[in-house]
């Protein structure tokens, strides 16, 4: 895994993500109007109980974990937060394609496409 850059080290086991999902992120937002942010939440649904949801997202809530690496900018609220607390989000081009992967330490268990989850 590359080197991940956490949002606040003040802030426990507070989100990261690594340089891979910058670049990326960064890549993405081109096609989108200037201002656009990434926005993670974490909805419930899913094979597993809970999904992941990767969005735009223009306007910062106040309470926002704000995750910032070179350029990149992703939101997460403070609900979905609680559920990723001290997780990583990457961002894989395999054989099964190319995707965001959040790494959740708080998962008990997930689908096999990695989406969804439970805790």
């Amino acid at each position: 895994m590359t080197n991940a850059m956490q949002a606040d080290s003040t802030t426990p086991a507070a989100l990261t993500m690594t340089e891979r999902a910058a670049r990326r992120i960064v890549n993405v937002l081109k096609a989108e109007p200037e201002g656009s942010m990434i926005r993670l939440s974490v909805n419930g649904g899913g094979c597993s109980g809970f999904q992941y949801d990767f969005g735009f997202d223009r306007e910062r809530a106040p309470d926002d974990l704000v995750v910032e690496l070179d350029g990149a900018v992703m939101l997460v609220d403070s609900t979905s937060m609680e559920l990723l607390a001290g997780s990583t989000v990457d961002f894989v081009d395999d054989l099964m394609g190319q995707a965001f992967k959040v790494v959740n330490p708080n998962a008990t268990a997930s689908c096999g496409c990695g989406t969804s989850f439970s805790i």
